[in-house]
């Protein structure tokens, strides 16, 4: 190789760069290859929000938090199909990934108190002042900027190079099709899921036929697949995360705190036909279900209100894809509705939100407030968001090979690692990605400079170098 680099990280989005970061708080030169001509990544399309259990800030608002809670309320998502070990380091490891990101990085990561995400017990979110993933890529470049990272953008890493079952280097083409091989002592895998990859969704996902696929172009399974090659241990590869409010025709999501707070979906009948609080990813597929494989979110002027807070609800609305009517009969009639269904099942809800009825499909309505005029809709359709199957990584972010041992200096987070939302799509909670991202991010970023950094003390007894590994 003409150049070498200790640490080299494939992807610069919300996992690559944390990595960067905490590589680079000990001291190892770190490369970041990123295919786009900007840092984005599956991150920037998000709303930015991170778990953390058990942070000051929820102490000093009196609420009760810890990374055992968070890992019951993973548990009983996933009803136990998921990694339990990997599962109870993340969530051990949470609130101090926000806290150094925080104190470290100056991220300003605040806690959200407005609305409880479906399956968690508490409010443990923290996002950026404007609830946005790109607000959040931008604090975490700009922090890589400051910590002197090496960023390498247009760089598309097409093939790995391996010498006895160490990881040697990357090839990576340009623009301009020239190529070009770098070195490495170590390598993490940084470059999302297989989202993108309409071959591997058909294989793993097939009931996603009609999703729209709302996620960032680079999800093309190279991790998994070079994973595979290398004889990794692959796992839950059929689990994702699906979102059931994707603006149709606008590809912008309408987000869950919409339905949490007492709004509901219907089908082109005016009739419900889900208990929509279980999740907006298994929700994905109850609205592709439906007739045109759309649905309409119904809500009123207090949600909107709450959405307005959120930047990707002012860009629907910029957009011209909220609906509003004075009364649920002008509603229907600027949907294209049934206005007497959609108008009895307002009334079924309220009587749920009364405590006077049971809702029929089990969702717990009672204390909500009932939809008061104006009323206002969104049609949206299911959505593929990202995939949470991947690459075993053990406790350091390390790639697990077939063998059940780690493989010695690659490293894996993000989409491209095992999630901790189990086998398939109802066992997504708010924030699994972004939890997984940042704390395997980090994870591996330390282990990997910490390892560098004792096999630097070796000088040039490589088979030193090598045992340490």
């Amino acid at each position: 190789f003409d150049v070498r680099m200790p640490l080299i990280i494939v992807g610069g989005g919300g996992c690559g760069l944390v990595a960067a970061l905490a590589a680079s708080d000990l001291g190892v030169d770190t490369l970041i290859l990123e295919r786009d001509p900007k840092l984005w990544g599956t991150t920037s399309m998000s709303t930015g929000l991170i778990p953390a259990a058990g942070m000051p800030e929820q102490a000093a608002k009196g609420i009760e938090d810890s990374p055992e809670l968070l890992v019951l309320d993973v548990l009983k998502k996933t009803r136990g199909e998921v990694d339990r070990a990997l599962v109870k380091r993340l969530a051990e490891q949470s609130a101090d990934t926000v806290q150094w990101l925080q104190a470290t990085h100056q991220v300003a990561l605040s806690h959200i108190d407005d609305f409880l995400y479906p399956g968690h017990s508490a409010m443990r979110m923290f996002g950026m002042p404007n609830r946005s993933g790109a607000e959040l890529m931008a604090a975490l470049e700009a922090a890589a900027h400051k910590a002197g990272i090496s960023i390498l953008t247009e760089a598309r890493v097409t093939s790995l190079f391996v010498e006895d079952d160490v990881i040697s280097g990357v090839r990576i083409e340009r623009p301009d099709g020239t190529a070009e091989e770098i070195g490495c002592d170590a390598l993490i895998l940084a470059c999302c899921g297989f989202a993108g990859n309409p071959q591997m969704v058909k294989a793993f996902m097939p009931e996603l036929e009609f999703a729209t696929f709302h996620g960032h172009p680079g999800n093309e399974g190279h991790a998994v697949l070079w994973g595979q090659a290398l004889g990794a241990e692959l796992k839950d590869m059929h689990s994702y995360q699906g979102h059931g409010g994707l603006a149709h025709g606008h590809a912008i999501p309408i987000l869950w705190p919409l339905i949490m707070e007492g709004g509901y979906q219907v089908n082109r009948q005016g009739t419900r036909f889900s208990d929509e609080s279980l999740g907006y990813s298994e929700q994905a597929v109850k609205v592709l279900a439906q007739e045109g494989h759309v649905a309409w979110s119904i809500f009123d002027a207090r949600l909107y209100d709450l959405m307005m807070r959120f930047d990707d609800f002012q860009q629907a609305v910029a957009a011209g894809a909220i609906l509003e009517g004075k009364t649920l009969a002008e509603l229907a009639v600027v949907c294209g509705l049934e206005a007497n269904a959609l108008e009895s099942t307002d009334a079924l809800v309220n009587l749920a939100k009364q405590g006077v009825a049971s809702d029929p499909f089990g969702r717990d309505f009672y204390g909500k407030p009932s939809l008061a005029a104006p009323f206002y809709a969104a049609k949206v359709t299911g959505a593929l968001f990202h995939t949470q199957g991947g690459l075993q990584v053990d406790e350091h972010a390390r790639v697990i090979g077939a063998d059940g041992n780690p493989m010695k200096n690659l490293y894996a987070g993000g989409g491209a690692a095992r999630g901790i939302s189990g086998p398939g799509c109802d066992g997504y909670m708010a924030g699994n990605g972004l939890l997984t991202a940042t704390t395997l991010g980090k994870l591996a970023g330390r282990h990997a400079a910490s390892q560098l950094n004792r096999c630097a003390d070796y000088g040039d007894d490589q088979s030193k170098v090598d045992d340490r590994l």
